[in-house]
């Protein structure tokens, strides 16, 4: 084959510009140190880069922000949670100590003090926030978990579930005594029958006390085919038969106190002053054997500041505005953050699993008991202090006051008593409210180590993906700068060979 001068030319051309290209092609390299710029110089380097950077950023989410705000959740709880469980501990301690020492002047009015205070701050922790989100109100962060002031036109219809297990004795007291002011009321004396008494009934105490209404048909238990009944067609046998639970709603707590605490056997009466259900001895009997459940329905209008609100515990209608009504469906509201590639962590914790009304009804119980004890041993120092002023310096007076004395003294060990009961009883049940404070805390503590190891796992797919997204789009500067030097050495090679092999032609011969 005939080459000729132009062939020469042209393949001397084409030989340059191909180590042209190599050469700038390695100098953007050494500017970039990156192995394309462009798709089009290597589709598999492309695509493979596509799909590691989508999954490194992916997995950034995951690493730099959602689980720094898991554990940032968590933390805030984990506080509120310590903190609610010293305030509970430290009222157990008090309820240990009044149900087994005998209480001086000075200690009532220091426990009296601090109780309120107590139970304040253990429901000021359920409010706690995070970034402007509470933490334990479920799905309604932007919601508080209590009221944060006096609401007296806030109305709510609520339904609230009860149980047999919810059964407990209380005890009611009449005659309590009042000082006499004068010498004619301490001459009429304190006749025997109007002594202070004691009486003790079974009960069921709701959420929430100073209820509006409560319609009898509202009042309902679980029969046996798991359909809800109303209370009032409940038959059940007693020791002559059977008998009809009759329910009372519209009896005043004043009025009862004044029939004598007057109940049958068979009867329920609600008292929407207390948000009490006083249960007969016999239907308090069959509910208990029977392990019955319960539910009732009532209307709430008017709430105090630090009262939780009815919509995080129950199902309840806020009927503030009677045309507008807003309805809450109590649900599980678990709020998950997803931490990693196809997985997901319950960053919450809900208040109505271990912080409940019951926390402070029982405070309140406690505080009544201190203020009812306190106030019948002032009443015993101030008819002593009677018995020793001149007024009554004359027998008749002195055989009054003596009386006085002993009614005093009697509504005193009355007080004493049902304050070392209450105690007693607070002793139990705050030692549960820890536990379930304590359960929580487990339960927030194993979802935290479930972070953890996720955060170490994120962080090592973090390195190694880095590390395969380098390898497959970075080179090594020494590696760029040896090949660019074959390439630039094999440019100027071509430069010269080409400058030889065209500097002569055939007219050179002619």
């Amino acid at each position: 084959m005939r080459v000729t001068n132009s062939m020469i030319s042209k393949n001397s051309m084409n030989n340059m510009n191909n180590n042209k290209i190599n050469v700038d092609k390695l100098n953007n390299q050494m500017s970039s140190q990156k192995k394309i710029s462009r798709p089009s110089e290597d589709p598999v380097i492309a695509i493979r880069a596509l799909r590691l950077r989508s999954n490194l950023s992916e997995l950034n989410q995951y690493y730099e922000r959602n689980i720094p705000d898991a554990r940032s959740w968590m933390e805030v709880t984990e506080g509120a949670l310590e903190n609610m469980k010293t305030l509970l501990g430290d009222i157990h301690k008090k309820c240990v100590r009044g149900a087994h020492d005998t209480l001086t002047e000075e200690d009532r009015a220091s426990i009296l003090k601090d109780l309120q205070s107590m139970r304040e701050q253990i429901y000021a922790e359920g409010n706690s926030e995070c970034v402007g989100r509470t933490v334990f109100t479920g799905y309604k962060t932007n919601s508080k978990l209590t009221f944060m002031k006096d609401e007296k036109d806030t109305a709510y219809e609520i339904t609230e579930p009860i149980s047999y297990q919810d059964i407990d004795e209380k005890r009611f007291y009449s005659n309590n005594v009042k000082v006499p002011s004068s010498s004619e009321e301490v001459l009429a004396g304190v006749p025997m029958n109007e002594m202070p008494q004691e009486y003790t009934f079974s009960r069921i105490r709701l959420s929430y006390e100073g209820m509006d209404t409560l319609d009898p048909n509202n009042l309902k238990y679980k029969a046996e085919d798991g359909t809800m009944q109303n209370l009032s067609d409940l038959v059940f046998p007693t020791n002559g038969g059977y008998d009809f639970a009759v329910v009372t709603t519209d009896l005043s707590y004043n009025d009862w106190v004044e029939s004598g605490y007057k109940i049958d056997p068979n009867q329920a009466i609600f008292f929407k002053e207390t948000g009490e259900l006083i249960l007969g001895s016999d239907l308090a009997n069959y509910m208990g054997n029977n392990k019955t459940e319960l539910s009732v329905t009532y209307t709430k209008k008017g709430f105090s500041e630090g009262e939780l609100r009815p919509e995080h515990y129950f199902d309840c209608k806020n009927i503030t505005d009677p045309d507008h009504p807003l309805e809450y469906t109590k649900s599980d509201q678990e709020i998950k953050f997803t931490v990693a590639f196809n997985q997901d962590i319950v960053v919450n914790t809900q208040a109505s699993d271990m912080l409940t009304h019951a926390i402070g009804r029982d405070v309140d119980e406690l505080t009544n008991a201190v203020e009812a004890a306190i106030a019948a041993h002032d009443k015993v120092k101030q008819i002593e202090a009677m018995q020793t002023q001149a007024q009554y310096a004359d027998e008749d007076s002195q055989k009054a006051l003596a009386q006085w004395l002993e009614a005093a003294k009697k509504e005193a060990t009355y007080a004493d008593d049902n304050l070392k009961k209450v105690y007693g009883r607070g002793e139990t049940n705050f030692q549960k409210y820890k536990n379930n404070v304590v359960l929580a805390q487990t339960d927030l503590g194993s979802r935290e180590s479930r972070l953890d190891l996720t955060e170490n796992r994120m962080s090592n797919q973090q390195l190694t993906i880095e590390k395969l997204k380098s390898r497959n789009e970075d080179k090594e500067l020494s590696d760029i700068i040896i090949e660019f030097t074959a390439a630039y050495s094999a440019y100027q090679a071509s430069l010269q060979a080409s400058a030889k092999a065209n500097s002569q032609t055939l007219l050179n011969y002619l």
